[in-house]
């Protein structure tokens, strides 16, 4: 999202570089496939996105010139086909590593648009998918909105309590797939935002 930290858990963007290079519409789309499948092909992907296999090819190996995506071990014995695998368990931006200069600041303002716009996306094809998905699924999404007064503090630190919970859930999820408990279970999107308005 380059730091040159090698720390496969966690990943921070602080170059310009980095950013850029995830923050293309396509690149973006392909990271968030491959974070969902762990591993995959560029002929896997290209199913999903619905694009020539060398065009996304081309864009996985940008996002690997990058260290967001790497090589994985063959799931196949077809040797011709490269796999893939996200570069570290996640990534995260934060704004304060691209404030020093104003096209690191658009650069940062346009990736988070693009990546909210891709979010929205998501849920906008749930919403119309919805009634493919059956009671069970319908009652345990959640789509709420909570409107507090706080400090800037307090909400980082209600920041913090919740991304320890949704790592929680998701090592539990790791645990019980690696186990081979995977019946009942389907990918699951949470999209969280905390920020200041005023009315």
């Amino acid at each position: 999202m380059a730091d040159d930290a090698d720390d496969k858990e966690h990943r921070r963007i602080t170059d310009l570089g980095t950013l850029k290079a995830l923050a293309h519409p396509l690149r973006s789309q392909l990271y968030r496939a491959l974070i969902v499948a762990r591993t995959a092909t560029a002929s896997q992907l290209a199913e999903q996105v619905d694009e020539a296999v060398s065009l996304v090819s081309y864009h996985l190996r940008k996002l690997a010139d990058h260290r967001l995506i790497e090589g994985a071990e063959p799931r196949s014995g077809d040797g011709r086909e490269r796999w893939w695998q996200p570069a570290s368990d996640e990534v995260s931006i934060h704004s304060e590593d691209f404030r020093d200069a104003p096209e690191k600041a658009a650069a940062h303002r346009a990736a988070s648009r693009l990546f909210h716009e891709q979010r929205g996306d998501l849920y906008r094809r749930y919403l119309d998918e919805r009634l493919t998905w059956g009671p069970e699924w319908n009652s345990a999404t959640s789509d709420s909105e909570f409107l507090m007064r706080l400090t800037a503090g307090e909400l980082s630190e209600l920041t913090e309590e919740l991304s320890a919970v949704l790592r929680k859930y998701e090592e539990r999820g790791r645990a019980a797939e690696a186990a081979g408990e995977t019946e009942g279970r389907e990918n699951v999107a949470l999209h969280v935002y905390g920020f200041p308005f005023r009315t």
